[in-house]
């Protein structure tokens, strides 16, 4: 079941009407963020969906749900390739059966070429895109037990993942950068810049407002 996190748009943000617009724009679509490990998918998806007033889901918490294990323990017991495609029929499920929503993806998810077009198809995807010294910083918060893509040398693995992954990450309908700021920041950036590919005016006081919170 997806997290519902609130029953109406928030009206904190820089204008609850764009807010509202957006949603409406939406229709059956769900917004998915994607990006590296770190980049704050989860922590900015639930805060930009009790925003919007729209259900936050995980796709690894609905991966882990449906496989009855763990990731770690998915990498361990059955490898990264069972991990993924479990990861691609996950994603086409949420993608297809609910929405409009927030969707966190997985770092490796849209390496998937029909997960990325499953996105294409029925969202529009945001690029959380953060440097390598600040994914490095936070990833470290966490024991490399719970990261298995980073086993080994996780500075270098880390790297290495990134120089893969980003020409995908690219292709996403949008990009804001994730940094050290308040995470009210990045939703605000968020749905400035989902107001360009789904054609919502934005208001100067809206802008404005985005950038005074920067």
């Amino acid at each position: 079941m997806p997290d519902i996190i609130a029953h109406k748009a928030d009206e904190d943000g820089p204008d609850s009407a764009l807010g509202s617009a957006i949603v409406a724009a939406l229709g059956r679509r769900s917004v998915v963020l994607v990006g590296m490990m770190g980049a704050g998918k989860s922590a900015i998806g639930r805060r930009l969906a009790s925003r919007l007033g729209i259900p936050f889901m995980d796709a690894d918490a609905e991966i882990e749900k449906a496989a009855g294990m763990k990731i770690p323990e998915m990498f361990e017991t059955h490898g990264e390739a069972y991990f993924r495609n479990g990861e691609a029929r996950v994603i086409a499920r949420l993608l297809a059966e609910n929405g409009p929503q927030v969707l966190a993806t997985g770092g490796g998810a849209v390496m998937n070429e029909q997960t990325r077009a499953a996105i294409h198809a029925n969202g529009i995807s945001v690029w959380l895109k953060a440097e390598y010294e600040v994914l490095m910083r936070r990833v470290k918060r966490r024991p490399n037990a719970d990261r298995p893509m980073l086993k080994g040398d996780p500075a270098e693995r880390l790297k290495q993942l990134m120089t893969e992954r980003e020409p995908a990450y690219a292709g996403a309908d949008v990009t804001v950068q994730s940094r050290d700021v308040p995470h009210d920041t990045i939703v605000d950036e968020i749905i400035a810049a989902l107001a360009g590919p789904l054609g919502v005016p934005v208001q100067n006081s809206t802008l404005a407002a985005t950038e005074g919170r920067s």
